[in-house]
C-alpha cells in the first residue's frame, strides 16, 4: 500500500526562505522528518497568491524526503479564510475531484497548519468519508535526546473511536446513564424493553424527526415522552418547554383553537386571542397523546406544521410560526385508521419514521418487582413519608403480581394506584399481608367486567375446531382456550410462549418456547397465524 500524505500550506508556520528557516519547527516539513513515516506521495493544498511560499515548501520536501513525489494544487477559499461555508466548499470540491484509490493507497490528513476553521472542515471531511483515511497531527519538538535536538512529534487519529478503550468506556457510560434516565432509574430486566430504550436514546440525541410512541393506555407514553424532553434540554440543546395534551380531550370547534390558536372574534366567546399550544411547545417538545383521535381537519392543519413551521390560527389569514419536537402517542393501529379513512396517510408517514412500541406491564412481569420499589420511592417523594412491605406481604403481592393470569388491564396506572392504597393504609409505613389481600381484591374486582364472557367463551373453540371439539375432554378444552387467548393478544409465536411457559422455562437449561407452543398446537391442527 502506498502512503500519501494531504495537507493545507500554513502561510505563518511554514515561512521561510533563508537557511535560518531549518531552525524553525515548520509542520508540513516535519510530517518528512521521520525515517518510520514515509510517504510515497504528498498532495500540498494553497491558494495561488501564495505560490512562491508553496514552492519552497515543496523543494524542502523533496531535499529532505527525495523518494516522496511532491504536488501542489491552487484551492481558492474565498475571500474570507475564516468563513466556514467557502472554505468547506473549497475543500469538499477538491475532494470529490481527486481520484482517490483506498485500495491501493493510505491516506493521512494534515490537520496542523491552516486556519481553525480549514481545521474543522478537514475533519467534517474526513468523518464523512470524503477524505478517506486517517488525520495526522504534528508538534513541534520538545527538549533534548542525548544532547541532540529533539525531533517534532506526530501523532495519527482515528475517528474509529471504538479503539480507544477510555472513550469507549466514557461513551459506554454517557448511553447507560441516558438510558437510565429515560427508565427513570428503574433497573428493569425486560431484555426487549431494555433494547428499545437504548434505541429511543440514540434517536433522541441524534434526530429531530418526530417519533410515534405506540401502547396501550397506560403503559408510560406520558412519562416517556417527559423524560425524553430532559434529556434533550440536558445533552441535545433543547431550551423550550414540554406541552402536552391528550387529543382526546379535544372536541368540535374548540380543538382548532387549543392546538393552533385564535384570533378575537373568530367565533362566539372568542373574546381575546389564543396563542395555542403549538406556540406554547415554539423550541420545545409537543406531546400529543392519542393522536389517533384528532379530526381530519386538525390532522391537515398539524402535518403542514410540521412540515412548513407554520399554520393558520383560527380566524387569522397571517399565518403563525413555531419550531418545535413532535412526539406522538397512540393506542390505536393507525394503518387500520388509515384504511378506514379516519386518519390521513401523509401524516402517519410524517410521524411514522421512528415508532416504538411500549410493551404492557403484563409483557414485562418480570419488571414488577423494580417497578414496584420506584412505585414506593414515588409514594414517598409526593406524601413525604416513608412505605415498605414486610418480607411475607412483598412475596404475597409479587406473586400475585407476576401470575400469568394477573391481567394488569390498566398497566402501570394499576400498579400505581395498587401502590399508592397499601401505602396509605398501612400501619406506621409497614405494608403487611393484610392490606395486601385486600388490594388483590380490589383489583380483581376493578378487572371484572360484568357480562364478560369466560375464556372459553372468548376463545370460540367450537368455530375453531368444528365438530373435532368433541373429541377432546373438558379439562383440555379449558387448557386449549388460555392458550388460545394468550397466542390471540401476543405479537410473537415466543412471546405467547414465554407467557405460557414462563414457570417451567426457569427450571430448564435449554428453552424454546416457541417450538414448544408451536407443537402443542399442532396436536389439535392450529398454527399461530391462523389464530391471530
Amino acid at each position: 500500500m502506498k502512503r500519501v500524505a494531504i495537507g493545507i500550506l500554513g502561510t505563518k508556520l511554514d515561512h521561510g526562505f533563508w537557511e535560518d528557516r531549518w531552525e524553525s519547527w515548520r509542520p508540513t516539513i516535519s510530517l518528512f522528518q521521520h525515517e518510520e513515516l514515509l510517504f510515497d506521495r504528498f498532495e500540498l493544498l494553497a491558494e495561488k497568491s501564495f505560490s512562491k511560499l508553496s514552492g519552497r515548501v515543496l523543494e524542502d520536501v523533496r531535499q529532505i524526503s527525495p523518494e516522496t513525489e511532491a504536488r501542489l494544487h491552487e484551492v481558492s477559499f474565498g475571500r474570507d479564510p475564516w468563513d466556514l461555508e467557502s472554505v468547506y466548499a473549497a475543500l469538499h470540491d477538491w475532494a470529490r475531484s481527486y481520484p482517490f484509490d483506498p485500495e491501493h493507497e493510505d491516506y493521512y490528513i494534515h490537520i496542523t497548519t491552516g486556519t481553525h476553521i480549514a481545521q474543522i472542515s478537514l475533519f467534517l471531511l474526513n468523518e464523512a468519508g470524503t477524505l478517506p483515511g486517517k488525520l495526522i497531527q504534528t508538534s513541534p519538538p520538545v527538549g533534548r535526546s542525548n544532547r541532540k535536538p529533539a525531533l517534532p512529534g506526530y501523532a495519527v487519529i482515528d475517528l474509529d473511536l471504538s479503539k480507544y478503550d477510555k472513550l469507549s468506556t466514557r461513551f459506554a457510560e454517557e448511553q447507560a446513564e441516558a438510558a437510565d434516565f429515560l427508565k427513570s432509574g428503574i433497573a428493569t430486566r425486560n431484555p426487549a424493553f431494555n433494547r428499545m430504550i437504548d434505541r429511543i436514546e440514540q434517536v433522541a440525541l441524534r434526530s429531530k424527526a418526530p417519533i410515534l410512541l405506540h401502547g396501550a393506555t397506560g403503559a408510560g407514553k406520558s412519562q416517556l415522552a417527559r423524560r425524553l424532553h430532559e434529556l434533550k434540554k440536558q445533552r441535545g440543546g433543547l431550551k423550550g418547554p414540554f406541552v402536552e395534551i391528550n387529543c382526546a380531550t379535544l372536541q368540535g370547534d374548540t380543538a382548532a383553537s387549543a392546538l393552533f390558536g385564535h384570533v378575537r372574534g373568530s367565533f362566539t366567546g372568542a373574546q381575546r386571542d389564543r396563542p395555542g399550544l403549538l406556540r406554547e411547545a415554539d423550541g420545545g417538545m409537543l406531546f400529543l397523546d392519542e393522536i389517533g383521535e384528532l379530526g381530519l381537519d386538525e390532522q391537515a392543519m398539524l402535518l403542514r406544521a410540521l412540515e412548513d413551521k407554520t399554520f393558520l390560527p383560527v380566524g387569522s389569514d397571517r399565518p403563525a410560526t413555531s419550531d418545535f419536537l413532535l412526539i406522538a402517542g397512540t393506542n390505536r393501529d393507525l394503518r387500520c385508521e388509515v384504511a378506514q379513512g379516519r386518519f390521513r396517510e401523509d401524516l402517519l408517514a410524517r410521524i411514522n419514521l421512528w415508532t416504538f412500541t411500549l410493551p404492557s406491564l403484563a409483557q414485562r412481569r418480570e419488571d414488577i418487582a423494580p417497578n414496584l420499589d420506584y412505585e414506593l420511592r414515588r409514594f414517598a417523594g409526593s406524601h413525604g413519608r416513608e412505605a415498605s412491605f414486610n418480607k411475607e406481604a412483598r412475596q404475597r403481592f409479587l406473586t400475585f403480581a407476576e401470575a400469568v393470569d394477573t391481567p394488569w388491564s390498566g398497566n402501570f396506572r394499576d400498579l400505581n394506584a395498587a401502590v399508592t392504597r397499601m401505602a396509605t393504609l398501612a400501619p406506621r409505613g409497614r405494608i403487611r399481608v393484610e392490606e395486601v389481600e385486600e388490594e388483590v381484591e380490589r383489583l380483581r374486582e376493578s378487572w371484572h367486567r360484568p357480562g364478560a364472557g369466560s375464556a372459553m367463551e372468548g376463545a370460540d373453540l367450537e368455530a375453531l375446531l368444528g365438530d373435532g371439539l368433541d373429541d377432546i375432554d373438558p379439562f383440555d378444552q379449558v387448557q386449549l382456550a388460555h392458550v388460545v387467548a394468550v397466542c390471540r393478544r401476543s405479537k410473537t409465536l415466543s412471546e405467547a410462549g414465554r407467557e405460557l411457559f414462563a414457570v417451567s422455562r426457569k427450571k430448564r437449561a435449554v428453552t424454546n418456547d416457541a417450538d414448544r407452543l408451536k407443537k402443542y398446537l399442532a396436536k389439535f391442527g392450529l398454527t399461530f397465524e391462523a389464530l391471530k
